[in-house]
């Protein structure tokens, strides 16, 4: 299974007014920039990935439109809005079992606590940098299941 972490883009702060209004927060849109790092993101991966590849997004605005830059068409999941936890997060994709390539779009702390359990078997506050992604493989070797860190993409370095 190939599993990519995609962090959504840069996106408009909320005002302090609205900070904690739940609603607010999931209209969020993108910024200029974020767009770009979007748009230079899904150029990367549409080169690498197959064409079966499931785009799963957070139902943030933000996500959507980060999804968005590489598909007309991501799965909107309300279980990887904000606040999701990453057992959620690897509750919906059925990791290890799953043969699919599956691309997850949604956000910090999750993606990062979901990279770490995976990559180390323990959470712990790891950071994924906006409009960044992390390309996780699991394979077999020798009747033991490993999990492969094939790439870490900043929107600045692509």
């Amino acid at each position: 299974m190939n599993l990519i972490l995609w962090r959504h883009a840069d996106a408009e702060n909320l005002p302090s007014t609205l900070a904690m209004n739940a609603q607010a927060d999931l209209q969020r849109e993108l910024t200029e920039r974020g767009h770009k790092q979007a748009a230079d993101v899904a150029e990367w991966l549409r080169r690498r990935l197959p064409k079966d590849a499931l785009i799963l997004s957070s139902p943030a605005r933000r996500a959507i439109q980060t999804a968005e830059a590489l598909t007309d068409s991501p799965r909107i999941v309300r279980d990887l809005a904000p606040g999701a936890t990453a057992m959620t997060l690897l509750g919906t994709i059925d990791w290890p079992n799953n043969n699919q390539t599956i691309v997850i779009v949604g956000h910090q702390p999750a993606l990062g606590q979901l990279a770490s359990l995976l990559m180390s078997g323990q959470e712990a506050y790891w950071t994924l940098k906006k409009g960044g992604l992390w390309w996780l493989a699991s394979r077999r070797r020798e009747d033991e299941s490993q999990v492969v860190l094939r790439a870490v993409i900043n929107p600045d370095l692509v």
